[in-house]
């Protein structure tokens, strides 16, 4: 069974500062899909305006430096950790998901700016998930 990716579109801040430096562009291009999507993630949950600008600055030196993947970014929030270890049904389809199914879910939850709607995302995740659902 083949599975189908679709690359994430790059914003344009980050767009901007990939194009600023020739190696950084080649860094970027030699990335997987998958380390793509995650250095954009990184990047678009950030909660801040400041936030987001100094992690837009700093992804070129980090790709230089040998950094593949954003540091200290969870792929699964510990809010939403903590409510499938509450939910057997959610927990065992949640095991079976492929992890890009699994980052839909998590960007799904983490582009929620408030921590109320985060925690309501968090619910309707282990929900759908119960039900068999594999995208949100």
């Amino acid at each position: 069974m083949s599975v189908q990716f679709i690359e994430s579109k790059v914003p344009t801040d980050l767009r901007r500062a990939l194009a600023a430096s020739a190696k950084v562009q080649t860094l970027w291009k030699d990335l997987t899909p998958l380390a793509r999507r995650d250095w954009i993630s990184w990047v678009e949950t950030a909660k801040q305006a400041e936030t987001r600008k100094r992690r837009v600055e700093t992804i070129g030196s980090r790709l230089v430096s040998g950094k593949r993947r954003p540091c200290c970014f969870a792929i699964v929030p510990m809010n939403l950790y903590k409510a499938l270890n509450t939910n057997a049904k959610a927990k065992e389809q949640w095991k079976g998901l492929t992890p890009n199914e699994r980052r839909d879910f998590s960007n799904w939850i983490e582009l929620a700016k408030e921590s109320e709607a985060r925690a309501v995302r968090v619910q309707k995740v282990c929900t759908m998930l119960a039900a068999g659902k594999r995208r949100p």
